[in-house]
């Protein structure tokens, strides 16, 4: 879709229009809308007669098919590929004035790219308070959502709100901080025990908070703010319109600039600045007064949330235990509908299939994410979503890739599993089996504590690079409890933030690996894995070591491997995992025969 860039220039004055998704929620949707990308991470850069998607590896595929002809594609890392910001600074030469929505750009993203464009001998980057894409799409645009927000139980959170409140009060304490404002919805979430139902997929609501040293308040839609939520925040916590975020804050900067102008004001603290996360969208930290008033840092919040306390530990073991039953159930009931009944299913169906067998299991909330369930050439495109009237029938011929996840109040699961139901080619074998030894070496990794994702990338990638493969994707991400799938700051890859932050015993990712052969095929292993302490002989350097616990429970697929590529450690990995499958899932298929037999078939030990 073109936009009226006449429009545009009238409206604004600028001649380079900058719209990120992921910035903030619901940035994604405008996106989609102005470029038709589905994805969940991308850059959309417009000027008067030009227009460029930047987006990474895991979308280079889904990009090229969904971009009509109007848009250059950068892909990001690739050599001579310029970043989104370079080739905006480019765009803008001559004096070219910037514009950007404030609310979903974040600060250091801005400051960067401001002084991009003036090196390249642009004008001004300036905030633009009305989005034009908001603007174009006009009031067919969707409502937003309007779900209640709900309580969770600290049955489920395994620690009370207050408590939390308090260990950030100590994090601010420390720091000498007036407060703490609170963006990113999952935090919000996580830190006040509530969950909401904005965000497709994401147990999340849209507000925002901010906690002081003596007070908390909550900005939230009133409409969604049920009895019972205003029971359990009680006094601890007021709570204020949504759209009042901005104003608050700015009088909240006003008062700081005040008292630091009079040394004779009443400052019980004498703290001159707010923290906020590295996330904050451009348009609050200005609102609260920019750097003068500002602090950026990693959200303690977020680095609290990644370290799971002992009762999101053991949901995160209980879900995935229902949940891996329900995988095997469907692979069953898929292998049986293929090749028994000779039945037509296509990609669609199938997804529908799956959830509709999740459903069934306690404490089922909904699915995490869309479910990618890929057939032959579809699996090649790392987060393909099949679409009905779109979508291909399922070819048991081919390899079929499987990505999915679901939302339980114990817990949230991410599992892929990559088959074959006939016979698999030597490559797709081959490239299975080096996929697979990279998912076993990290999990069987030990590390002293202090060592980050960054580092450990390697482990999961070493046996493809030895045959010159690779892929083009992170290996693993953090993941929330009955929260968002992908959760950092943690995970595994070449992300430099993965190298800014240690792994601790409590994180929750996933481990990922994969090859994919455009047109052909693709394989994707994905296990959660939790980090913990490791019992080791020595502690060099009196330092404590850390290894992983795996807590999925669903088979590797026994055609694809090839067993002379493993070793006699990895067999016994194999082997020990698939009798753990069994053991723990089998309570749950016992009543199905199809189920059962597959089960049994595809655990049974390799020599």
């Amino acid at each position: 879709m073109g936009i009226n860039q006449s429009t545009l220039r009238r409206a604004t004055g600028v001649e380079v229009r900058v719209s990120p998704a992921g910035a903030a929620p619901g940035a994604d949707v405008l996106l989609e809308y102005i470029s038709g990308f589905s994805g969940s991470a991308g850059c959309a850069v417009i000027t008067l007669d030009k227009a460029a998607l930047s987006t990474d590896g895991r979308y280079f595929n889904q990009a090229e098919h969904q971009l009509d002809s109007n848009w250059t594609l950068l892909k990001q890392g690739m050599q001579d590929v310029p970043t989104w910001q370079e080739w905006t600074a480019e765009q803008s030469e001559a004096g070219k004035v910037v514009g950007v929505d404030p609310s979903v750009i974040t600060a250091p993203d801005a400051r960067k790219l401001s002084d991009k464009i003036k090196k390249h001998g642009g004008g001004d980057l300036v905030g633009v308070q009305e989005n034009l894409v908001d603007h174009v799409w006009g009031a067919s645009r969707p409502a937003r959502p309007n779900e209640p927000i709900k309580v969770l139980g600290v049955e489920f959170a395994g620690k009370k709100f207050e408590e939390k409140l308090e260990d950030l009060r100590r994090e601010l304490n420390k720091k000498k901080s007036a407060g703490f404002i609170v963006c990113l919805l999952d935090e919000i979430a996580w830190l006040f025990n509530l969950r909401g139902n904005d965000i497709p997929y994401n147990p999340v609501f849209f507000s925002f908070a901010v906690v002081t040293p003596s007070d908390a308040t909550l900005y939230a839609d009133a409409h969604k703010v049920t009895d019972s939520v205003r029971a359990h925040l009680g006094s601890a916590v007021a709570i204020r319109p949504y759209e009042n975020i901005l104003e608050d804050v700015r009088v909240l900067g006003e008062s700081l600039a005040a008292a630091a102008g009079d040394p004779t004001a009443e400052t019980s603290t004498g703290r001159t600045k707010y923290l906020v996360s590295n996330k904050t969208s451009w348009a609050l930290s200005k609102a609260l007064g920019g750097e003068d008033r500002v602090e950026e840092v990693r959200s303690p919040i977020g680095d609290a949330k990644s370290v799971k306390n002992e009762t999101e530990l053991a949901g995160m073991r209980a879900c995935h235990v229902r949940d891996g039953a329900a995988l095997s159930e469907y692979f069953a009931w898929l292998e049986h509908e293929l090749l028994e009944k000779k039945a037509t299913l296509d990609e669609v169906q199938a997804a529908d299939k799956l959830e509709q067998i999740r459903s069934k299991h306690q404490h089922f909330v909904g699915l995490s994410f869309d479910t990618i369930s890929s057939t032959g050439a579809n699996a090649a495109v790392i987060h393909y979503k099949p679409e009905p009237g779109n979508c291909s029938i399922i070819d048991p011929g081919a390899v079929y890739l499987c990505d999915s996840g679901a939302q339980y109040y114990d817990g949230t699961t991410d599992t892929t599993r990559t088959l074959h139901f006939t016979s698999p080619t030597e490559m797709e074998r081959k490239a299975y089996t080096l996929v697979l030894k990279g998912n076993i070496a990290l999990d069987r990794a030990i590390f002293p504590k202090g060592t980050s994702g960054f580092a450990l990338d390697t482990l999961a990638r070493q046996f493809l690079w030895e045959e010159g493969l690779d892929y083009r994707h992170g290996t693993g991400h953090g993941v929330g409890s009955y929260l968002n799938v992908h959760e950092g700051p943690i995970g595994v890859g070449t992300r430099i933030q993965y190298s800014e932050i240690s792994l601790s015993a409590g994180n929750v990712l996933s481990d990922e690996p994969g090859y994919y052969e455009d047109g052909l095929f693709g394989i994707r292993i994905e296990n959660i894995i939790m980090a913990k302490e490791a019992e080791t002989t020595h502690q060099f350097g009196d330092k404590p070591y850390l290894c992983f616990e795996h807590v999925t429970m669903v088979p590797m697929c026994r055609k694809l491997i090839d067993e002379q590529l493993l070793t006699a450690k990895e067999k016994a990995w194999l082997n020990s995992y698939h009798a753990e499958i069994l053991t723990k899932t089998r309570p749950y298929l016992e009543h199905d025969a199809i189920a059962m037999s597959w089960l049994t078939r595809e655990t049974q030990p390799i020599a």
